[in-house]
């Protein structure tokens, strides 16, 4: 109703409004009738400091000066098929942290009673054998270890299972291609390349490498004023999923370069041009962390920076597969 009594003009209609909790549901009706609407970043839109009133048609009124004038940045809107897979990483990532808190819980308990593990790291063959030979003498404590164990357990088993539900519907995602391509990459496997895959969506939408950069919050903050230049930690802004798959994925580049056996399968049905991508990188990025470690950097700082550097080379290739012309 809104949009027929906006529109009696004839004149064409633009709409905005802040990405938030509610989805795309709103863009895609006014899309569908043909009306034009951005879904704006809050984290970028312009406000001033002495600004201290909100209301709802105050902001509204910001938004549109600021969408006439040009100064919003709308947000990517996947496809209904794509925002579904992304839905499924995201639950896993939740089920990845239910099972983070359960072992959690359950070492807390063990370290509580002094049950500490000897050898090897926890949670391999031998360590949950180690757990099958606990007791404990008073029924109570008996029956708490055990609890803590099984909801370790059944979490793993449903982390399992919402692998196993992404591995199925991935033959049938259009985005299938770019997943395979990223797998050259050393450190990203399947899941971690559809995790980048779904998080990203359209790689072809960033102008060069340093502004996926900046979308993962893997740049560096900076405060400068005149000569004087201070750079610190990581912006932290941006995509938390994507980034957490790409700093685990650069602890990789600890070894030397190599092309194991299960990689060799994964990528030899790949171009050319992706699988010199992904050597070109193990090559540089290697060396690059041994020199930096060299240097006495703290391990976590030349992880982040490897990880940064990583996205140069995962942006040339998905630019790669997602700009080749597609077979008939």
């Amino acid at each position: 109703k809104l949009c027929d009594r906006l529109g009696r003009s004839g004149k064409p209609l633009a709409f905005c409004y802040e990405a938030g909790p509610c989805g795309y549901g709103v863009y895609r009706q006014l899309t569908s009738l043909g009306h034009r609407c951005d879904v704006v970043a809050p984290s970028l839109i312009p406000r001033k400091p002495g600004d201290r009133v909100k209301t709802n048609r105050r902001d509204a009124t910001m938004l549109a000066r600021l969408n006439r004038a040009g100064e919003l940045t709308p947000v990517w809107v996947p496809d209904t098929d794509h925002e579904a897979m992304r839905d499924l990483i995201r639950l896993r990532s939740v089920v990845r942290q239910v099972v983070t808190r359960a072992r959690q819980h359950l070492q807390g308990f063990l370290l509580r009673h002094g049950r500490k593990h000897q050898r090897g790291t926890a949670w391999r063959m031998a360590y949950r054998r180690w757990l099958s030979t606990l007791a404990f003498e008073h029924p109570a404590q008996q029956i708490a270890f055990q609890d803590y164990v099984d909801a370790v357990m059944d979490a793993e088993r449903r982390l399992q299972q919402v692998e196993e539900q992404i591995l199925s519907l991935l033959p049938e995602w259009n985005q299938r291609p770019v997943v395979d391509a990223l797998q050259a990459m050393r450190g990203i496997a399947l899941i971690n390349a559809v995790v980048l895959v779904a998080e990203v969506g359209d790689f072809t939408r960033f102008s060069n490498p340093r502004q996926l950069m900046a979308y993962f919050g893997l740049v560096p903050g900076e405060q400068s004023s005149g000569e004087t230049v201070w750079r610190g930690g990581i912006t932290k802004t941006g995509n938390t999923h994507a980034r957490r798959a790409l700093v685990e994925g650069a602890w990789a580049y600890r070894m030397r370069p190599r092309i194991g056996r299960h990689k060799v399968d994964r990528i030899e049905a790949l171009p050319k041009v992706v699988r010199d991508i992904g050597w070109k990188a193990q090559v540089r990025l290697c060396t690059r962390y041994r020199r930096l470690s060299a240097r006495g950097k703290n391990a976590n700082v030349v992880n982040v920076a490897i990880a940064r550097e990583m996205v140069g080379f995962i942006w040339s290739i998905a630019c790669t597969v997602q700009s080749a012309p597609k077979a008939a």
